[in-house]
C-alpha cells in the first residue's frame, strides 16, 4: 500500500460500506422503523446511554493510558453495523429491528459522535493538551461518509433494483477483502505510514479489556430487553446490536479526525474478536433459550 494514504482508503471503504448497506434497504425499510416503537427505543437507549456508560468504567479500570481510554471510548459511540445485521440473520433475530437500529444509528451519529467525543477527550486528556473534535465540520463529514452513501444505495436500488442486487453481492465480497487490508495496514505498519506501530504487549493489554467490553455490552442490551419484557428475538437482537461496534468509523474518528493513531488501538484489538465472541454468545444465549422454552417465543 505505498504510496496510498491509508486514511483515504479508509473514507473510501466506509462510504462502499455505507452504500452497501443502502442497497440492500428498501422503502418497507423504513417505514418497519416505526412499527415496534418500544424495541426501537429500548435498543438506541441501550446503544446510545447504557454502553458509552459500560465502556466508561471498563476504560476507568483499565489500567491503560489515558490515549488508549479515549480510544475505548470512542469506539463505545460507533456502534452497530452490516456485521451485526448478519449475526442477528444467523441467529435467527428480529433483522427488522436490527436494520432500524442501523439506520437510527447513522442519523444519530451525526451528533452523538462529535458531542461525546469531545467530552471523553475533555476528560482524559492529560494536562498541556489541547485535543479536540471540531463540531460541525466532524458532522458534516460523518454525514458525507456515512449518510450520503447509504442514501445513494437506497436510491439506486430503488431505481435499478436488479442491477443493485447485483452490485450487492460483488460488495459483499471485495468489501471485507479491503476492510482487512486496512486493518492489516493499521496493525502492521507503522505510525509515520499512517498505521498505529501496535505491538504484540499492546494487544494483550487490551484483548482482556476489549472482551470484556464486547461480553458486558451484549449482557446489557439483553438484560435491557429482559427487563422492559420484550421477546426472546428482540432481547438477542439488542444484545448484538450493543455488543458489536462500527470499528471502520472508530478508526475515522481517531486516526482522521483527531489524527491520534494510539487512540485507534481499542478498536483494532476489538475487531479480532469481538465477531467471533458476538456470534458465540448470542449463539449460546439462543440455544439456553430453546432448552427452558421449547414453544416459540
Amino acid at each position: 500500500m505505498a504510496g496510498i494514504d491509508i486514511n483515504i482508503l479508509l473514507n473510501v471503504v466506509l462510504g462502499l460500506i455505507m452504500f452497501g448497506l443502502g442497497l440492500s434497504l428498501s422503502p418497507k425499510d423504513f417505514r418497519n422503523l416505526f412499527d415496534q416503537p418500544r424495541a426501537l427505543g429500548i435498543g438506541l437507549f441501550s446503544q446510545m446511554v447504557l454502553l458509552p456508560g459500560v465502556a466508561w468504567l471498563v476504560a476507568g479500570w483499565a489500567p491503560v493510558s489515558n490515549e488508549l481510554k479515549v480510544g475505548i471510548m470512542i469506539l463505545s459511540v460507533c456502534p452497530g453495523g452490516i456485521t451485526s445485521n448478519l449475526i442477528s440473520y444467523f441467529v435467527k433475530g428480529n433483522v427488522a429491528l436490527a436494520i432500524s437500529l442501523t439506520v437510527c444509528n447513522a442519523f444519530l451519529s451525526l451528533f452523538t459522535i462529535p458531542t461525546l467525543v469531545n467530552l471523553f477527550l475533555e476528560y482524559f486528556q492529560q494536562s498541556g493538551q489541547n485535543i479536540s473534535l471540531p463540531f460541525w465540520q466532524t458532522m458534516f463529514e460523518i454525514f458525507i461518509i456515512t449518510i450520503l452513501p447509504a442514501g445513494l444505495g437506497v436510491l439506486f436500488n430503488y431505481r435499478l433494483k436488479g442491477i443493485a442486487h447485483k452490485a450487492e453481492k460483488y460488495l459483499n465480497y471485495v468489501l471485507p477483502v479491503l476492510l482487512i487490508l486496512v486493518f492489516s495496514f493499521k496493525f502492521l505498519a507503522g505510525s509515520d505510514k499512517g498505521g498505529t506501530g501496535m505491538t504484540a504487549h499492546e494487544i494483550w493489554e487490551l484483548a482482556p479489556w476489549m472482551i470484556v467490553l464486547n461480553a458486558l455490552s451484549m449482557l446489557l442490551g439483553f438484560v435491557a430487553g429482559t427487563f422492559f419484557k420484550l421477546n426472546f428475538k428482540n432481547r438477542i437482537t439488542i444484545s448484538v446490536e450493543v455488543g458489536l461496534h462500527n470499528t471502520a468509523l472508530a478508526l475515522l474518528i481517531a486516526g482522521d479526525k483527531l489524527g491520534n493513531h494510539t487512540m485507534e488501538k481499542p478498536a483494532l484489538v476489538y475487531a479480532l474478536f469481538s465477531f467471533f465472541i458476538t456470534f458465540i454468545v448470542a449463539w449460546i444465549m439462543t440455544r439456553v433459550h430453546k432448552g427452558f422454552v421449547p414453544v416459540k417465543d
